[in-house]
């Protein structure tokens, strides 16, 4: 077994335990908070799924092909290997475009906040829910009608579609629309959110609530557009080695060399794992409310733990109970205990009369 393919087997086990760890906090978190079920909460929700979904499938699958047969992996055209790349497909697509309209929507918020309640309702965010797993579904269909190859890679340890000059409108589809597309709208949108934060600490800005008006400091701007920017770096980072090698390999019909093609997609998959802390943990009401909740959770449990101890305490043996009711009550103070041994009574021998005078 070839130490790269532990190293990745490894990569991909902790990208997995990180993955479901942190989305299933997120989903608990959410459903524990009704301050965070907002009208577009199925956006959240959608991409966390996916999320939650690809460490649970994709990357044990793909240590386990790392370890076990990392040569021969599985039959191209066997089913198990075009079922597992299809939801491959579809399940970073659907969290991809899932994370570009929750910025949709936070952008929205942010800079048309007067008309935000209009623009989002419910109704539309579950309509541009529909309407993303259908364009996810399609684009990830197509391979197996024959418009596009889905295949082992080798280098990747995992079925993905193949990326040959023969497949080339396939590949645009899915590079191309799937993955190039919204990251960039989300790039776009971003960018005009730091743009509108420092033009509002430059003139500076008072915020006003029911009570009084207040003057919010540039630093405060200036450090939410760095909160802000992580999550498109995030991306751009783990998503950039991946689109080029997708590139390389439909422009020249050669593959990758195989550490490149490994690493670049742990650094795809590795999303999955970073998006519930970079999308949603950095924002100031998720942390609130995962504070909230464990110290819900924390007095959960500490009352259980009184009850418990308190029905043991009032639930003792009957024999306890009765040993303790049977033994004689102490004396009071200032009496003399009695004898519990033998009477020591003196013998008749052992009187002796004093002479009378």
């Amino acid at each position: 077994m070839a130490s790269s393919a532990v190293a990745y087997a490894a990569l991909m086990i902790g990208s997995s335990a990180c993955s479901v760890c942190g989305n299933s906090m997120l989903l608990l978190v959410s459903l524990l908070n009704k301050n965070l079920r907002t009208d577009t909460w199925p956006l959240t929700c959608s991409f966390c799924l996916c999320d939650l979904a690809l460490g649970l499938s994709i990357m044990p699958l793909s240590a386990h092909t790392s370890i076990l047969r990392p040569t021969e992996g599985y039959p191209s055209e066997g089913t198990l290997c075009q079922a597992s790349a299809f939801i491959f497909v579809l399940l970073q697509l659907a969290s991809v475009h899932s994370l570009t309209w929750v910025t949709v929507d936070k952008f929205t918020e942010i800079c048309f906040a007067l008309s935000y309640a209009r623009v989002f309702t419910a109704r539309r965010a579950w309509a541009v829910l529909v309407a993303v797993w259908s364009y996810c579904l399609l684009i990830g269909a197509l391979p197996l009608v024959g418009f596009g190859n889905y295949g082992y890679s080798a280098g990747r340890y995992v079925c993905a579609p193949s990326f040959r000059s023969s497949c080339m409108g396939f590949n645009v589809l899915f590079v191309g629309l799937g993955i190039i597309a919204p990251i960039l709208a989300m790039c776009c949108l971003y960018g005009y959110i730091v743009y509108v934060a420092k033009k509002q600490a430059r003139r500076g800005t008072f915020v006003c609530n029911e009570q009084h008006c207040f003057y919010v400091p540039a630093n405060n701007y200036l450090r939410s557009s760095v909160v802000m920017i992580a999550p498109v770096v995030c991306l751009l980072v783990c998503w950039m080695p991946y689109i080029v090698i997708c590139f390389y390999e439909s422009l020249t019909g050669r593959e990758s060399p195989e550490p490149v093609s490994a690493v670049a997609t742990w650094l795809m998959l590795f999303t999955s794992a970073l998006n519930p802390w970079i999308n949603s943990m950095t924002q100031t009401r998720y942390r609130a409310a995962l504070w909230l909740s464990l110290t819900k959770l924390r007095q959960t449990f500490q009352q259980r733990r009184k009850t418990s101890l308190s029905q043991v305490m009032t639930t003792q043996p009957a024999s306890a109970r009765e040993s303790c009711s049977s033994a004689p009550p102490p004396p009071p103070s200032g009496q003399p205990r009695a004898p519990t041994g033998p009477s020591q009574h003196p013998t008749g021998h052992e009187h002796q009369h004093k002479p009378s005078t």
